[in-house]
């Protein structure tokens, strides 16, 4: 299986980089493992729309898969309250 490739949006990339340090961490390691498996156990598609997400504590990572590119776009990275 190919690996995907992730890109941030604008945004989400702001928001990660706003985010503590160990948090941040783990963030980047839960996005990682999105590049070998896009749809990991526990991911949610959200309803209504094509964006997928997945938990990391408290916060949420938001994205969309394209699978002909083989790209994931990282569109949220948010505290669960303020995710969707």
């Amino acid at each position: 299986m190919t690996a995907y490739e992730v890109r941030f949006a604008a945004s989400a990339a702001k928001e990660f980089r706003s985010l503590p340090p160990e948090l941040k961490g783990r963030v980047k390691e839960a996005v990682d493992r999105l590049k070998e498996n896009p749809r990991p156990a526990g991911v949610k598609k959200l309803k209504g729309v094509d964006l997928y997400r997945i938990r990391v504590g408290s916060y949420r990572v938001v994205y969309e898969i394209d699978d002909k590119k083989v790209m994931i776009l990282v569109t949220r990275v948010r505290h669960r309250r303020e995710a969707y």
